[in-house]
């Protein structure tokens, strides 16, 4: 693909419930990071890269993320409903696939970002994304780019593939590898017989990989996620060393 997909799902209904008291009174993709709602970085590096419309599922606080979300013009944002049931990431997609249609699409975490220029690593995915081998392209972040991950790694790549996607398998006890970005591209025809139940994408990631159709590409930048309120201080001071302020 040459073409920026012009549709992106943002996952951000979650509870948030490690971000506790933060989130009690304020849904986590609003929590600020660097001045900005953690939304609104993934929704800026969607227009920079070029993407007209987005589609964002919202559950807890939900009329706080609808208001901040109607003054947004680019990307245009509609509204995936879950008040009244949390689907998870899967059933989130699968709600909202009327909305995002059957063209491949952008999938994006509201608590995970990036820093880059211009769309960068969003471009690199749609150049590396070819229907006939793909289900799914993920991007990956080496663990010595990444602040604020706690958990273990995701992902091994068959062999290195710098600008070239390569296919994935689970990273199982091994010590090196990738941390999956919360990001990628995705066709949504692997979601044609699933139901809008809760449910998660982790189901679709072990299928593909059994198929050989699962692929990362690896981050080019710095990688943060955001998890608890002591992850907030580490991911600011991340910001300042990179941009220089």
């Amino acid at each position: 693909m040459t073409e920026v997909p012009q549709k992106a799902m943002v996952l951000s209904a979650g509870l948030g419930m490690r971000m506790r008291p933060l989130t009690e009174h304020t849904p986590k993709p609003l929590i600020k990071v660097g001045g900005k709602p953690l939304i609104d970085w993934g929704l800026d590096t969607l227009q920079a890269a070029g993407v007209s419309r987005t589609v964002v599922n919202v559950h807890h606080l939900a009329e706080q993320m609808e208001a901040h979300l109607a003054g947004r013009r680019s990307p245009t944002v509609t509204i995936s409903d879950e008040r009244e049931k949390l689907l998870d990431s899967a059933g989130g997609l699968v709600k909202a696939l009327p909305l995002l249609g059957n063209e491949p699409c952008y999938i994006l975490n509201a608590d995970t970002f990036w820093l880059d220029e211009e769309g960068l690593n969003l471009r690199r995915l749609a150049r590396a994304w070819d229907p006939t081998r793909m289900d799914m392209l993920l991007l990956l972040v080496a663990p010595e780019n990444a602040t604020g991950h706690s958990g273990k790694i995701d992902f091994v790549l068959e062999r290195a593939g710098g600008e070239v996607a390569m296919p994935i398998s689970r990273a199982g006890d091994s010590a090196s590898g990738f941390i999956y970005a919360g990001s990628g591209i995705v066709n949504p025809a692997i979601f044609a017989d699933a139901l809008a139940e809760p449910h998660s994408l982790n189901i679709y990631f072990d299928r593909a990989i059994k198929a050989g159709r699962l692929f990362g590409l690896t981050l080019q930048g710095h990688w943060i996620t955001v998890g608890t309120p002591d992850a907030i201080a580490p991911a600011e001071q991340a910001i300042r060393q990179i941009r220089g302020g």
